[in-house]
């Protein structure tokens, strides 16, 4: 996401072939794509690392929490320890960083290790995202700037449709190690395409933490943090166990789960689309469809998800309601504070990834506790009440605005 800064200098205008352009655009997206996937590829293989390791669901939901916690702090903070670098240094190190995580995890002798390498990535998460999302404008030409910025985006959803599915399908294949080692050398590959065809990057800007501080003083932002919150813990303190939901209650097999988790992937790019055009002219309406979407697909898997189609159904269901909450959520923080756009950005992500983490680590709890089907139910209830939160909210920020980036 952007960073929180105060614009020093402008950046000079790209000199190099529109061609060398772009592809350092791919380059960069395809670093956004390898940090996601690595960030939520633990859901699809969740038991099997467990079992490993002989550790519980719950216990085993750590490899979400910890990234979650590391990128909350890091985005802030690796902005501004490394504010006079250059950006190009920075994102190839980080890029470097995210291939050594990797190949630990798929080497990881004691689930500690394993939980040290889902620390990197979350480092790794903070400083890419703080620094590269807003790289468009010093890749390509003005007038491709809007494009640039999408393509990078793209990485999101991708990263969720096609590689947490990819690697689910590995780990079953392969194993789970295996599914690791494939992304440390993709990761490899990445990092080479970022020293190779991004140009250097001096620093143009000057990282301020005080204009974050000033933005608590804005109802619309202090609102918008509790409906992240409410949301975002609803969502992840289920989905990620949604594997073990689909293994236990819907038993399913393992090699199917990787289609299950492929049609909610699409569903959720469809969602964020869908999002992204009724955002502009109503945003609390869309916000609150998507949380009732939601609490309304987690609430019933426990009794219409035992059999594979209303799984299927459910999870379609589930991922059109969280493809919209991305975008629901940073649109209300940018709208919230128009003269401070960089840092309600930065807010948004530091808030979105603390908020994971605690999902994550809630729900867990409840697995080991009591069961899937629990979680899913609880889930469901917090849902529930950010819907009620955002229907008595009466500070909304203005709905006219342009699309934000998702995360």
């Amino acid at each position: 996401m952007p960073t929180a800064t105060t614009t020093s200098a402008t950046p000079a205008a790209p000199t190099r072939s529109p061609l060398i352009g772009w592809l350092a655009v791919i380059s960069v997206m395809m670093g956004i794509f390898s940090i996601v996937t690595a960030e939520i590829l633990p859901i699809g293989l969740l038991t099997s690392i467990g079992s490993s390791f002989d550790v519980s669901d719950g216990a085993a939901g750590l490899m979400m929490t910890m990234p979650g916690i590391l990128a909350a702090i890091a985005a802030p903070v690796v902005t501004v320890a490394t504010g006079r670098l250059d950006r190009r240094l920075m994102l190839c190190a980080l890029m470097l960083l995210l291939a050594v995580a990797d190949f630990l995890a798929a080497a990881a002798p004691s689930y500690w290790v394993m939980v040290i390498s889902r620390i990197l990535v979350g480092l790794v998460i903070g400083g890419f995202w703080s620094i590269g999302a807003g790289l468009a404008v010093r890749l390509v030409r003005p007038e491709r700037v809007g494009t640039a910025t999408a393509v990078i985006f793209s990485a999101v959803p991708l990263g969720s449709v096609l590689g947490v599915p990819a690697g689910t399908l590995i780990g079953h294949l392969a194993g789970w190690r295996e599914a690791f080692v494939i992304m440390g050398v993709m990761t490899v590959g990445v990092f080479l395409a970022l020293v190779v065809l991004v140009p250097p990057l001096p620093a143009v800007q000057a990282t301020r933490l005080k204009v974050l501080g000033d933005l608590f003083r804005s109802t619309g932002v202090r609102i918008g943090l509790v409906l992240t919150f409410l949301i975002v813990t609803a969502h992840f303190g289920t989905y990620t166990y949604v594997t073990p939901f689909l293994q236990q209650v819907t038993q399913v097999s393992p090699g199917l789960i990787t289609t299950f988790l492929l049609v909610y992937g699409v569903a959720g790019i469809a969602g964020n689309f869908i999002a992204g055009a009724t955002v502009t002219r109503n945003l609390r309406a869309t916000f609150i469809v998507g949380g009732c979407m939601l609490a309304g697909a987690t609430l019933l898997l426990p009794v219409l998800g035992r059999g594979h189609a209303g799984a299927i159904v459910l999870l379609i269901v589930w991922g059109l309601a969280y493809g919209a909450v991305p975008v629901c959520s940073q649109t209300w923080f940018v709208t919230s504070a128009p003269h401070a756009t960089e840092a309600a950005s930065i807010l948004f992500t530091s808030s979105f990834q603390a908020t994971i983490a605690l999902g994550a680590l809630l729900g867990g709890v409840v697995v080991d506790a009591v069961s899937p089907s629990a979680v899913m139910v609880l889930g469901g209830a917090v849902a529930v009440l950010m819907v009620l939160t955002a229907a008595a909210a009466r500070a909304v920020p203005g709905a006219a605005s342009p699309r934000p980036d998702t995360r």
